[in-house]
């Protein structure tokens, strides 16, 4: 696949292997993540949220939630749910709507760990609003989460460019 922000740059290069070229494809999934001819990042996190969904669904297929005590099922989000959600969002720039559609998905989640309550005055079980959600999981929702392996991954590159500056990494 040939990248590249004019969309005739791949059409006249020819590349042989064994005497046979590559078929031309739009768009290759490649480690995780779905490489495009037309590069756009709201198809990648579209992916992903896909993604997000079949790990969802698929994970009470093999231990329904309501076996498990909550913290078995935080673990279970953090290790199994969310690492494919998170793959690779350091280089994510969300718009506020990209933003909504994680936090969604994130509390549908959480509301099937956590369950029902029953209310106090009704005696009616009803489901979690988002505030009483982000006070019984107190570790930080997804957008946190992205922001902050975001500022680490500038870290990391800021690190890189000093070292290299220095001369121990190459050069710049």
């Amino acid at each position: 696949m040939v990248t590249s922000q004019d969309q005739d740059a791949g059409c006249s290069q020819n590349v042989k292997i064994d005497r046979s070229s590559p078929e031309r494809v739009e768009q290759l999934k490649f480690v995780g993540t779905t490489q495009m001819d037309q590069y756009s990042i709201q198809e990648e996190i579209k992916s992903t949220m896909s993604s997000w969904n079949t790990c969802y669904y698929l994970v009470p297929n093999v231990v329904p939630y309501s076996l498990l005590s909550k913290n078995t099922n935080i673990k279970i989000y953090r290790t199994i749910i969310l690492p494919p959600v998170l793959y690779d969002c350091e280089i994510w720039s969300l718009t506020l709507r990209e933003e909504c559609g994680l936090r969604v998905l994130e509390n549908r989640v959480l509301r099937r760990i956590f369950w029902s309550k029953r209310d106090k005055i009704k005696g009616e079980w009803r489901k979690l609003h988002n505030e009483e959600l982000n006070d019984v999981y107190c570790s930080p929702h997804i957008i946190q989460a992205i922001k902050l392996r975001r500022m680490r991954f500038a870290g990391h590159v800021a690190h890189t460019r000093e070292m290299c500056k220095q001369g121990f990494g190459g050069e710049t």
